[in-house]
């Protein structure tokens, strides 16, 4: 089969118009996404729209944009057509979501790369990553959404309800309701500014839910634009994630709540003799049953272990229906808002196009069709299993994967990225330019409490008074200092319980510090486990401070040395040395050879949060490197992991999915 010049099809890509469709790309560009990394650089025409990592450069290695530096001594953009805050906001999600990658052979219908596995396998980690992604991208959408229904209603804004209610009143006189909405949604689609001007955006959290005006946020402040609450934020976007970090714990003090059956309504408000059982333990559920006097062995218990099983067994399941719908969610954010160097009209017309027929149609089918088609369906689907199951069957021996080429992902919406596949892409860009992107800038100062001068300003699209608007934008700091107050409190007369808990947390300190000692005794004597855990609860050096792009503080086989990547060789390759001066590395892998990369934790997960709880410290955390050969080589307590993994998988020509 011919491969297609490399040079054309990624030009018509950039260009906005309908791309040529092929079989099959060039070795070195198999998805559109490598097309796309390599068209960004090589468009010379375009030289006035590209960012710093898009430019050409003389640099015989990789050049170094703007790593371990500040966030305003980067280059704005680094990538054409994307603010800096957009782009770390993406890369910062993908690092959060993406934890173990492999490659695969067989271009994916789609033409994008980067795909959740079919085998994804379930891990507590992933499904929490999948519950803070649905949070980012489906409620606060829907949240938003909700708040301008609530805007629409109220009408604060009169001019604009009266204008939305004239257009509806004379399309329900003219029996023409459906296709003036379907229109309705085709202009929305296809012309971006028509969504502004029809409504106007504001920040949702200072709208209130029931009148339609101003409120005050949730937080206090109106410090972001996006979130639900109004949170302060260091960068963009990070108001958004900690909400879904705090979504996730909320949800997860509840289910431990329950099971423990903690009901304050029944028991007593002053019982602080004993820590809170659903902060401290396992096997909270046979506690509870205990103290009620039911039976909690397993001859008593037969639905224990099966039951068990079947919710583990379901839950994989479950969470990839989830990360499916999350996928396509973003699909459809990132078709009607494209960002480069993806096609920017042609996903907008497609959709549109799509509400075509449901238009044409919409003026001959009547309702009385309508129900009579809805009722003649449900009966088929309720009573036609006779006809159902041997048509299926016959399709799926015909064509076996007539269930992929049906899915969204590879009809209306093939070739729109999630956001997953658009941060892999533009850090393609960076690697085939060798200039890779700089990491998102480090948030650990806390953010001022002041209000957004850009959020501030869309408040006057409310309709409110300059009164409400201003008792809405005036910061409550009230509230944080009751906190503060209440803190300093408790620790001039701490809770017996909280004695008890500091007590433990003492005992647990130093029960950590003898572990880590003896981990450093075991790895002489050549225990593989001690091994992998040395200095992943190190004080990091001044050299950690300066890792990246091309050098990484990293252990193997629990020595001190550097993972470094050589982008100026023949072949690219990533090496580790207990000796950066050394010029003959211990091992070194070509970056085309790497078959999987997996995420691994620099202790286990119990450990992990005992030295959190105890220590306060951050564990390093390490990387497996899989080579087609089979060869594996594990990399420990690195500095800058998700920055080595991001470079790894972005280096190579390879097409990875997610596993």
């Amino acid at each position: 089969m011919a491969a297609t010049d490399q040079s054309s099809e990624p030009a018509s890509l950039l260009a906005g118009s309908e791309p040529e469709i092929i079989e099959a790309y060039d070795e070195q560009v198999p998805t559109a996404s490598h097309a796309l990394a390599e068209e960004s650089i090589q468009a010379d025409d375009q030289a006035a729209s590209k960012g710093a990592s898009q430019l050409g450069h003389d640099d015989v290695e990789v050049k170094n944009i703007g790593w371990n530096q500040k966030a305003q001594s980067v280059p704005q953009p680094v990538v054409g057509g994307l603010r800096n805050e957009e782009l770390w906001t993406l890369i910062r999600r993908f690092n959060q979501q993406v934890f173990e990658v492999r490659s695969i052979d067989t271009v994916p219908l789609a033409d994008l790369d980067m795909n959740v596995a079919e085998d994804d396998v379930f891990s507590p980690d992933k499904l929490r990553a999948t519950l803070e992604r649905f949070y980012m991208t489906v409620v606060v959408s829907l949240f938003s959404l909700w708040k301008h229904i609530v805007r629409l209603r109220s009408w604060r804004e009169s001019k604009r309800t009266a204008s939305f209610l004239a257009v509806y009143s004379l399309a329900w006189l003219l029996d023409l309701v459906v296709p003036t909405v379907i229109v309705f949604f085709m202009v929305l689609i296809a012309y971006p500014p028509a969504r502004t001007f029809c409504f106007p955006p504001v920040p949702p959290s200072i709208v209130d839910s029931k009148t339609g005006g101003a409120q005050k946020p949730p937080a206090g402040v109106l410090a972001s634009d996006s979130s639900v609450t109004g949170a302060p934020e260091k960068h963009e976007g990070e108001g958004v994630e900690q909400e879904a970090h705090s979504f996730v714990n909320s949800i997860a003090s509840v289910i431990i709540s329950t099971s423990a059956g903690k009901n304050p309504q029944q028991d007593p408000h002053d019982d602080n003799t004993a820590p809170d059982p659903t902060n401290l333990t396992t096997d909270i559920a046979e506690a509870k049953d205990a103290t009620d006097g039911k039976p909690t062995d397993a001859v008593h218990d037969k639905t224990k272990t099966p039951v068990a099983n079947m919710v583990w067994t379901k839950t994989g399941p479950v969470m990839h229906m989830l990360s499916d719908f999350v996928d396509t969610w973003e699909r459809f954010g990132n078709a009607l808002s494209p960002t480069p160097p993806f096609p920017v009209e042609r996903p907008r017309l497609t959709l549109a196009a799509c509400l075509v027929p449901p238009l044409l149609l919409s003026f001959y089918v009547t309702s009385y069709m309508l129900l009579k088609g809805i009722g003649f369906g449900f009966g088929f689907v309720l009573f036609g299993d006779p006809i159902i199951t041997p048509a299926l069957q016959f399709i799926n021996r015909t064509y076996p994967r007539w269930e992929k080429f049906t899915e969204l992902r590879n009809t209306i919406l093939r070739g729109i990225p999630t956001n997953a596949q658009l941060a892999i892409t533009l850090l393609r860009i960076g690697e085939r330019n060798k200039t890779p992107i700089p990491p998102p800038p480090s948030s650990d100062v806390p953010p001022p409490p002041e209000v957004d001068p850009e959020a501030a300003q869309q408040v006057d699209a409310l309709g409110v008074s300059d009164h409400e608007a201003r008792e809405a934008l005036q910061p409550d700091l009230h509230n944080a200092q009751t906190e503060i107050k209440d803190d300093d409190n408790q620790q001039r007369k701490p809770k017996r319980s909280h004695r008890i808990l500091h007590l433990l947390k003492g005992t647990t300190k130093g029960g950590v510090h003898t572990a880590l000692t003896a981990d450093k005794a075991k790895a002489a004597v050549g225990a593989t486990h001690a091994r992998n855990r040395l200095g992943a609860v190190d004080k990091r050096s001044d050299d950690d401070y300066m890792a990246g792009p091309v050098c990484f503080p990293a252990r193997y086989g629990g020595k001190k040395g550097h993972a470094f990547i050589t982008a100026t060789a023949t072949s690219p390759a990533l090496s580790w040395t207990s000796d950066i001066e050394d010029v003959n590395p211990a091992w070194t892998v070509a970056i085309e050879d790497i078959a999987q990369l997996r995420k691994v934790g620099g202790l286990g997960w119990k450990s992990k949060i005992l030295v959190g709880w105890a220590m306060g410290r951050e564990v390093v955390d390490g990387l497996v490197v899989r080579t087609k050969d089979g060869k594996e080589y594990h990399l420990t307590a690195i500095t800058m992991r998700d920055e080595l993994f991001n470079r790894l998988i972005a280096m190579g020509h390879q097409m990875w999915e997610a596993c």
